[in-house]
């Protein structure tokens, strides 16, 4: 009788492993006649553009394998693949087989290809489900989408500003914007009030009763992670002088993620330093020294500082910058020591590799704040931007100061919107003061960029206050001491916080 039940199991297994076999292997990948030719870049952005001005997020998962492939085609063949066993199986620490799910996929890869693995695999993520590999045909991504294993597929480097986004203009402007510049300019003595030993407070940390919440709580114990451009080497308030003035018994990180090539396969970055001038200011308003040289100071200026240099510039366009970032969020997911994150960068459409690291970060308990968007002229149409939109980010946008609320100048709005920061004075314009890229200079920095970091340093004086409570409490409690809590404004979120009610 054993003998036969041994029997009957036996045949049933191979049974099994013969219809999983034939399941893999017998995929039915026909392309359709009028889809086989590759869609031009005018007609992908068309469809693109489509999504976008109807209000909606744009998701290469809701698009043909024509217009991935096609997309593909454009940004050197590369695709970034996201596997798991369901949609939200990123964490390749928590898949006991994810390397048998990735060997999967890079035989149907090489199986639709015909090349070798040498040929297909680019890099393979060390902490999350996902791979970037070279594919060429239109058959392959058809296949691979059949895969019960598929979280996404997506284009790796589709540059969808193209020319534009390398546009030294665009990309960089005046000191109101919020892109890159290493411009300094001469404060307005309306803009700042100086305070002992010798700092300038920024107008707009008034708006935010900050200074009252200092007599609280100033960070301290508490690391900040800021994901930019870096920091300026030439700024020692951010170096050399991070403990200054009544800042003391601090530290200052810096990493780099950032790779400065058009290979994709090369992985040796071009270090911490800031070589737009970007991340240098957003470092300043979260953190900068309660100094005595005359200089901005930072909201949380006794909190800790972590900064990673990700990408070139603000817009995460292209394979390199987009790789940057979700490495410094898987990062700082694995740094322990850093509480919040603060990233005053994004792009107009989801991204999966940035998703999952946001993702993994949140997973790690760090709150998260994102830009909620800042228009330039060729992103007017867009609403709160990626991966502000993502419910583990809280987004953030800036307004003009007063109590009737207008959004500032360059400032995207919406429903996704968590927090606002009052950061453009209502008469001349003018925004908020920070330390600049050169020593003993300064600056003026806006948008929503200024406002997110503006929110990540009073978080840190919330959860310094309230060293023991969890990210959801710091959170529950900066609502709690906002303009429109418990009900959210449907353009504004809370809307602006008041720092001293939050750390009461």
């Amino acid at each position: 009788m054993t003998f036969k039940i041994f029997r009957i199991l036996i045949v049933t297994a191979i049974i099994f492993t013969s219809c999983s076999r034939d399941e893999s292997e017998n995929q039915t990948v026909v392309v359709n006649v009028l889809q086989k030719e590759p869609l031009t870049t005018a007609q992908i952005n068309a469809t693109i553009n489509q999504v976008l001005t109807s209000n909606k997020q744009f998701h290469w998962s809701e698009m043909s394998s024509q217009m991935i492939w096609s997309a593909a085609l454009q940004g050197q063949n590369l695709i970034t693949i996201g596997f798991g066993n369901s949609a939200s199986d990123f964490d390749r620490s928590k898949s006991s087989n994810n390397q048998k799910m990735q060997e999967d996929l890079l035989s149907i890869i090489s199986k639709y290809e015909g090349k070798e693995l040498k040929d297909i695999l680019v890099s393979s993520d060390e902490f999350l489900n996902l791979m970037d590999v070279v594919i060429t045909k239109q058959e392959t991504v058809i296949a691979l989408r059949q895969s019960k294993y598929i979280r996404y597929i997506e284009p790796a480097d589709y540059r969808y500003l193209g020319d534009r986004a390398n546009n030294q203009y665009e990309k960089s402007s005046s000191s109101t914007s919020s892109g890159c510049g290493f411009e300094s300019s001469t404060l307005n003595t309306q803009d700042y009030t100086t305070v002992t030993p010798n700092a300038r407070v920024p107008w707009t940390f008034y708006q935010h009763n900050i200074p009252s919440a200092w007599n609280l709580s100033t960070g301290r114990g508490i690391t900040i992670g800021v994901i930019d451009t870096g920091t300026s080497p030439n700024q020692t308030l951010l170096g050399s002088n991070f403990n200054n003035g009544l800042s003391t018994d601090r530290s200052i990180q810096k990493f780099g993620t950032f790779v400065n090539s058009i290979w994709p396969w090369s992985t040796t970055t071009d270090g911490s330093s800031d070589l737009c001038g970007h991340g240098t200011s957003m470092s300043s308003v979260a953190a900068a020294p309660r100094n005595d040289k005359g200089l901005p100071v930072g909201v949380a200026y006794n909190a800790n500082l972590v900064t990673y240099r990700a990408a070139e510039n603000v817009l995460l366009e292209g394979y390199h910058e987009q790789n940057g970032v979700k490495n410094a969020f898987t990062g700082l997911g694995n740094n322990s020591n850093v509480k919040i994150i603060s990233m005053s960068m994004g792009y107009i459409f989801s991204v999966g590799k940035i998703s999952d690291g946001v993702k993994y970060a949140h997973s790690k308990g760090k709150l998260i704040f994102c830009a909620g968007g800042t228009s330039t002229t060729f992103t007017t149409f867009v609403g709160v931007i990626f991966p502000a939109w993502m419910p583990e980010a809280v987004a953030v946008t800036g307004v003009k100061e007063g109590t009737n609320y207008q959004k500032c100048d360059v400032c995207h709005t919406g429903d996704k919107i968590d927090f606002t920061i009052a950061m453009q004075r209502a008469a001349g314009g003018n925004t908020v003061p920070v330390t600049s890229y050169y020593d003993n200079q300064s600056d003026y920095v806006g948008g929503s960029s200024v406002a997110t970091a503006t929110t990540a340093g009073i978080a840190a004086l919330v959860w310094a206050k309230n060293p023991t409570w969890t990210r959801d409490q710091v959170l529950t409690k900066m609502k709690q001491s906002s303009r429109y809590y418990p009900t959210k404004n449907p353009d504004f979120g809370h809307g602006n916080i008041d720092a001293f009610l939050a750390v009461q």
